[in-house]
């Protein structure tokens, strides 16, 4: 239990969650306590949670993509998951593990904006104990059904093994293609830096959205003149030109869609900003800031 659930918080694809229930259901069959199997879990979720933590305290976005361009799992590399850890910070990570795609996101975020350690292994502990606990109470609560599934799987033999082996495949194949529909969807023309400051230098400018949250962008600033995604529907009547989206997010991900359904709404030339707010702020560029009185309201 502790080498699955170790993997599977790691960013394995080896669901952890059917083992745990398996387990415990057998405990309860043999008589068994289960405390034994919520701490192994526990500590194996946050021991792996702790590497992320320290991986993002360390390498900080760059990790952030790396977990993106890794993950099978592509709601992990959306802007509305870094959102929720903007707005709710730490206490989100209590909830971490019921979110896809939020957990390795969640606790590499929390390295990369130095949340203290201590604070960090109280709301992930609790979240781990919850996670582990929900799975564990699903095993003790079942573990008549698990256990006549376990002992029809046992009289197939081989077959019961592969039947296994299969559906583990298909959890893991289906992931991929999900990955692969999302990367589909993200494929289109950008425009580099240099390219959106000529347009920037022209008498009519584009259109420059920012489709980050308002506490990302109060937090970190925005490319000088760039209007919030909220603003897009009052400002379509006038954009007859070029229109720049950006995000703060690994391939473009938000940004990318955003693009994709301004198109849809009949903006002729949309594109996102190739390698979004932080190839602005690698080539030394200026960012706009919120007034320090709106930024501690």
């Amino acid at each position: 239990m502790f080498a699955v659930v170790l993997l599977d918080q790691g960013g394995i694809p080896v669901p952890a969650w059917p083992p745990l229930v398996v387990a415990s259901a057998q405990a309860v069959g043999r008589q068994d306590a289960v405390w034994p199997i919520l701490l192994v879990a526990t500590l194996a979720a946050v021991m792996a949670d702790t590497l992320w933590y320290l991986a993002g305290r360390r390498h900080g976005a760059h990790m952030l993509r790396l977990i993106c361009r890794i993950s099978l799992s592509p709601d992990s590399c959306v802007s509305s998951t870094r959102a929720t850890y903007a707005k709710w910070g730490p206490p989100s990570l209590v909830l971490a593990k019921f979110i896809p795609g939020f957990a390795a996101v969640g606790t590499t975020l929390a390295g990369h904006q130095r949340t203290p350690l201590r604070r960090f292994v109280a709301y992930d502990g609790t979240g781990a104990v919850l996670w582990a606990g929900a799975a564990i109470a699903t095993g003790v609560v079942f573990h008549d059904a698990v256990n006549e599934a376990l002992l029809t799987l046992e009289s197939l033999g081989r077959v019961g093994i592969g039947v296994v082996l299969v559906a583990l495949a298909v959890f893991v194949a289906r992931k991929y293609w999900k990955r692969r529909l999302f990367l589909r969807e993200l494929r289109m023309e950008r425009i580099s830096v240099p390219e959106l400051q000529a347009l920037m230098d022209k008498p009519d400018g584009p259109l420059l959205i920012d489709v980050r949250s308002d506490i990302e962008r109060d937090a970190t600033g925005w490319i000088p003149g760039a209007v919030h995604a909220a603003r897009v529907a009052e400002l379509a009547a006038n954009a007859t030109g070029e229109v720049v989206v950006y995000c703060d997010c690994p391939n473009e991900a938000s940004a990318a869609r955003v693009a994709s359904q301004l198109k849809q709404l009949g903006f002729a030339r949309v594109r996102p900003l190739a390698g979004g707010l932080e190839a602005w702020r690698a080539h030394g560029l200026p960012m706009e800031a919120a007034p320090e009185r709106s930024r501690h309201a």
